[in-house]
């Protein structure tokens, strides 16, 4: 028998099982605030209309996995009819799963077409070693899906950047480029023919992390760009990481606050007449800006300055 001196061990607590209900509701009020920001955006930008042929752009990433997902769920109860179908590249890289997207869309019944072109090997053989590939394998992405949305009759491209690449985006540009520039919702491409949506602009890529895995989408990786280190982007998107840790919410004041420009706060002349403010009606137009511009004077000469009780040089 112990002794009284003598410490019985506790017992380890019994393990706390959550309760499943709690975790179903959590994913239920996250898919209804995915599709009411996705349904927002098409609405603000007017991304889709009666009758389009949406090509949605599936790369086995969780961004384009959720905006199919998400896309399917609207399409059931949209004020308008229209059809999705989802396109793959397949970019030839090595190891890729091409029996992956064939198979997750034919067991959901969603119409898809697979375009097979090798840009890896040409990325791969033009790119110096160690150098980013990004930007060659973007062009050259940009320009086969372009293709086979113009042979195919789509009337939308459906990307999958989100409300955090739009920012990042915009600080890029901003650091790098010396521009006020980002990614829009809706664009249309430089040759006029075709009009890119981004549904997410809206969703935050944490909740799009958390639906990918509630939803257990078949995730496929990128070994073309994704084993990259040390990409400006991945730079930009740390500072945003430790942003939104020390003070949540500012990433979403900044995705607001490039819907909100008020170009008369701003400094582009090309944007605001700055030349009208304060002229009257009558008023001749100021002088020619270059007339505002010092000449330049020889080093050796520098210009004369009068002061006070110095006689000024002849």
């Amino acid at each position: 028998m112990p002794t009284m001196s003598s410490v019985l061990p506790l017992s380890a607590p019994a393990p706390r099982t959550r309760d499943p209900r709690v975790a179903e509701r959590g994913q239920h009020k996250l898919g209804k605030r995915l599709r009411r920001q996705v349904g927002q955006a098409i609405a603000d930008f007017g991304m889709i209309e009666a009758g389009d042929k949406v090509m949605v752009c599936l790369s086995g990433g969780k961004d384009s996995y959720t905006l199919l997902d998400v896309l399917l769920q609207l399409q059931k109860k949209a004020p308008v009819p229209f059809e999705l179908v989802a396109v793959n590249l397949d970019q030839k890289q090595p190891g890729f799963p091409e029996q992956v997207l064939p198979d997750y869309l034919t067991a959901l019944g969603v119409p898809f077409q697979i375009i097979e072109q090798d840009t890896y090997s040409v990325v791969s053989r033009l790119i110096p070693e160690g150098k980013t590939l990004c930007s060659l394998c973007s062009r050259m992405r940009r320009g086969a899906l372009y293709n086979h949305a113009a042979r195919h009759g789509f009337t939308k491209i459906a990307l999958g950047h989100h409300r955090d690449d739009r920012v990042a985006t915009f600080f890029m540009n901003l650091f790098h480029h010396a521009k006020i520039s980002s990614m829009p919702p809706k664009l249309l491409s430089d040759d006029g023919k075709h009009v890119v949506i981004r549904p997410l602009a809206y969703v935050s890529e944490s909740d799009i992390i958390e639906y990918a895995a509630a939803r257990n989408f078949p995730i496929i990786p990128c070994n073309l760009c994704g084993s990259q280190e040390n990409l400006q982007r991945r730079q930009v998107g740390v500072m945003m990481q430790q942003w939104e840790a020390q003070h949540p919410g500012r990433i979403e004041q900044i995705s607001r606050a490039l819907g909100n420009i008020q170009p008369s706060q701003m400094a582009d002349a090309a944007l605001f007449d700055f030349m009208a403010l304060g002229r009257g009606d009558d008023a001749s137009r100021p002088d020619a800006p270059s007339a505002w511009v010092e000449a330049d004077l020889p080093v050796d000469q520098p210009a004369s300055v009068p002061v006070a009780g110095v006689g000024v040089p002849h």
